[in-house]
């Protein structure tokens, strides 16, 4: 006889099931009954199948088993078999691998014992490999599921974290869970790409297509940094250097590869570029201020300042109203323009908030007179030639001014860099192309933009912008102040009809006849060289514009006269008051009192009809809001401190 066992796997794993057949090779299998022992122990009875299916194998069904076979009609004769030895070990757990042949490609490969994932190998134990993602009770996957199927390995093309496990036989015995193994990459997310000197940045381990509570992280650093929090997810750090990460899951050990590296590094603090449109306006326009950082970055919130000018040869910034925690967009709305003005801006990013520099101030230009600060141009024209002298005065409720020039470059200086400061007048010998304007400790006037030019004609055009329904007359001017011929005037560079005399008369102007004007005639007599000007913007204002101009001064002289005229009336009301008091005191006492004391109170009396008043060279405490200067580095400091001087008031005659 012979015994064999089905399915004839070695090991065999507790739980399974196998089934003894004992073949003799005589007769027919019919004609015999059969016994099943283990170590000589029977298993059976004397039974007449040949097949004896073992109940759920243990550990303690190892051995070496042995049928017999017992003919039916003569009993006392046997057939006994070979003896078939029988391992049976403890349930096994599938082995999961990973590995990368490629660089950016991930195999797992799972095997059962020392079983490898071979297809000869798998197929002479018996194993199928059931594979599962992200949930080890999830449906196994299967082709198609984003993965290649391969026997005992699978190339997933996404992150996840996986499982195996072995099946075999019939019913299906299935092995433990393998242990999970992850196919997501780590990387490092900067909240922004670069930081600058004094800036913290925030990294981020991030698991790609995972993540979650159920990680934790390992950080590499640079070798003279450990962060706070190894293990977190985020970390902070002002050091420059390498960082890279990986994720671990918490209760399977499994980890990600090693992050890229990202490299921290440092530059020096930004100064925003502060670009205004339009630079020049009429009342009531709206501007828009756009502040950039280069090179651009993420996370930036924009700050808004308008420059008020000092004396001195700062500008403190005052924030603009409801501007307190920044704006997200890198633009800013001036709604209702009136006036000159300068405005700054500023980044800021972080918690606490790390800024950049100031940025340069750039001024919104407007040619209008504003009643409490005018600029009058003398020669009263834009356009001069370059040898000629020019004289630049402020006007205004201020005592004290300051001429400032624009160059065409942007540069801005005051007048005792190019020129001579006398009271509220600018003089210079020579003058520059730039536009120039006033400045009190407040405001700045209107602006002139005035160009010099080194040939020998000049467009006379006015300074300031003319109220519509007024006349203007434009002018052609020759360096040596002789009359030019057939004098022809173009706008925007079409020729204008009517120039008479070398002179172009508009009656009453209107908004349309704003524009650049030029002007072109010949040198006497007839048939010489022709020359031609440069241009200049003819501005236009509403008669509103105008009028609101005139009001505002008719009620500041309104104003200040009626004050004078009341401190005057206050000063004689006391000054009669304290007389009538000292004369009835004189006359209860003057039968007592010698002609010596009542000298000596007349003397009294005249004293206290006099009162000080505050004189130049009085000192007094006045409050300035000062402002960082223009090139201070990016700070937490707010620019918003007070400093107090004592300021000694004189007058031009004392400097």
């Amino acid at each position: 006889a012979l015994l064999h066992i089905e399915p004839n796997w070695s090991p065999l794993f507790t739980g399974e099931k196998v089934t003894f057949i004992c073949d003799l090779k005589e007769g027919n299998n019919t004609d015999w009954n059969y016994a099943f022992n283990r170590n000589g122990h029977w298993l059976t009875n004397s039974i007449p199948e040949n097949r004896f299916t073992s109940p759920s194998l243990t550990t303690g069904d190892s051995g070496e088993y042995q049928c017999v076979a017992f003919q039916k009609i003569r009993p006392n004769v046997i057939r006994e078999s070979n003896k078939v030895s029988l391992s049976v070990s403890e349930k096994p757990k599938a082995q999961l691998r990973k590995d990368s042949p490629v660089a950016g490609s991930v195999t797992l490969t799972c095997s059962v014992g020392s079983s490898s994932s071979s297809r000869s190998s798998s197929s002479s134990s018996g194993w199928k490999y059931f594979w599962y993602k992200d949930k080890k009770t999830s449906e196994p996957l299967k082709t198609g599921d984003d993965v290649l199927l391969q026997s005992g390995s699978i190339s997933p093309s996404g992150g996840g974290v996986y499982w195996c496990r072995g099946g075999r036989g019939d019913p299906v015995y299935y092995t433990e869970y393998s242990h999970p193994v992850v196919t997501n990459r780590a990387v490092v997310k900067p909240n922004w790409p670069e930081i600058y000197s004094g800036e913290t940045i925030t990294l981020t381990c991030g698991i790609e297509e995972g993540g979650g509570s159920e990680w934790e992280y390992e950080w590499r650093t640079p070798d003279y940094y450990t962060p706070p929090n190894p293990r977190g997810s985020m970390m902070t750090s002002s050091v420059r250097g390498d960082y890279s990460c990986k994720g671990r899951l918490k209760d399977g050990g499994s980890t990600t590869e090693w992050s890229d590296a990202f490299t921290v590094k440092t530059s020096d603090v930004p100064q925003p570029v502060l670009t205004v449109s339009p630079s020049w306006t009429s009342p009531g326009d709206s501007v828009t201020l756009t502040c950039s950082v280069e090179p651009p970055s993420a996370g930036w919130r924009f700050f808004w300042y308008q420059a008020v000018p000092e004396l001195s040869p700062n500008y403190t910034y005052e924030l603009l109203a409801g501007n307190t925690t920044g704006t997200e967009q890198d633009s800013y709305i001036l709604h209702g323009q009136t006036h000159t003005a300068g405005y700054v801006c500023r980044a800021g990013r972080g918690d606490p908030v790390f800024y950049t520099l100031y940025s340069d101030v750039k001024f919104v230009w407007s040619g209008g007179v504003n009643p409490a600060a005018s600029l009058t141009v003398s020669p009263h024209r834009l356009q001069h030639f370059s040898t000629e002298s020019l004289s630049l005065s402020c006007e205004g409720n201020s005592t004290e001014w300051r001429v400032m020039k624009a160059d065409e470059s942007g540069f801005m200086s005051s007048c005792s860099y190019w020129g001579q400061m006398t009271g509220s007048t600018c003089n210079t010998t020579r003058a520059s192309s730039g536009v120039y304007w006033c400045e009190s400790a407040t405001q700045s006037s209107n602006a002139a933009n005035i160009t010099t030019h080194s040939g020998d004609v000049i467009l006379v055009s006015p300074v300031h912008p003319v109220t519509e329904g007024h006349s203007v007359t434009l002018g052609c001017m020759l360096r040596t102040k002789e009359l030019l011929d057939n004098v022809d005037f173009y706008k925007n560079d079409q020729l204008l009809p009517n120039g008479v005399g070398g002179e172009l008369f508009i009656s009453a102007v209107t908004k349309s006849d704003e524009g650049f004007y030029k002007c072109r005639g010949r040198k006497s007599p007839p048939g010489l060289e022709t020359l031609t000007s440069a241009e200049s913007w003819l501005s236009v204002e509403h008669p509103e514009e105008a009028a609101s101009s005139s009001v505002f001064l008719l009620l500041l002289v309104v104003g200040l006269v009626s004050g004078v005229l009341l401190i005057i009336l206050l000063l004689l009301i006391l000054r009669r008051y304290r007389k009538s008091k000292a004369s009835s005191i004189s006359r209860s006492q003057r039968t007592n009192q010698s002609p010596a004391t009542d000298h000596m109170i007349n003397q009294g009396e005249t004293q206290d009809g006099h009162y000080a008043a505050l004189l130049h060279g009085d000192s007094c405490l006045y409050e300035t809001i000062r402002g960082s200067g223009q090139r201070k580095q990016g700070t937490n400091d707010e620019p918003e401190e007070s400093d107090y001087q004592n300021v000694t008031m004189e007058t031009a005659a004392d400097e």
